[in-house]
């Protein structure tokens, strides 16, 4: 049997158990650790299947990868400049996933309202692989006022990148 091909899509409201099952996995192992208490308790409230509802139907856009029926990674951006989420599954890490599901968001915010600007709030394991996409800490790590430790960080696209999309 030949490996299952990524397919990438937009997410809709019927996703949201699927996302939110997924990125409170990932949270769970990769993020949490690093986190106080109540700030990883709010995360994980603020990832739930309701949530996720509510943030598409509000504009948020979920960039989907699936192998098969199963969903293994989420990239969410709001505002077409703000990556809320960038997740994929333990398993299917080390695999471009990320890469992939960052370039279709990123294409995607371009496309939609010429994005150049995009921000983030990367968590301690994630900020590594951030800036192997270009991305630059504009701040030391700190508490955000929701609690969670993070790192602010920015990628400016020049006018021929963006003229490339």
């Amino acid at each position: 049997m030949p490996p299952l091909e990524l397919s990438l899509r937009l997410g809709q409201s019927d996703d949201a158990r699927a996302i939110g099952v997924l990125v409170r996995r990932v949270a769970r192992r990769w993020i949490l650790p690093d986190q106080p208490h109540d700030a990883g308790v709010a995360m994980l409230e603020r990832m739930s299947a309701k949530v996720v509802r509510e943030r598409i139907a509000i504009g948020c856009r979920f960039h989907l990868a699936w192998l098969g029926g199963t969903l293994v990674g989420v990239a969410a951006m709001r505002d077409d400049s703000h990556l809320i989420q960038l997740f994929v599954g333990t398993r299917y890490q080390g695999r471009g996933i990320a890469r992939r599901l960052w370039l279709r968001a990123m294409r995607d915010a371009v496309r939609r309202a010429s994005t150049r600007c995009f921000t983030l709030n990367a968590s301690r394991c994630a900020v590594p692989v951030y800036r192997r996409f270009g991305f630059v800490a504009t701040g030391p790590e700190r508490l955000s006022p929701n609690g969670v430790l993070s790192t602010p960080m920015q990628l400016l696209l020049d006018a021929s990148t963006v003229a490339g999309f």
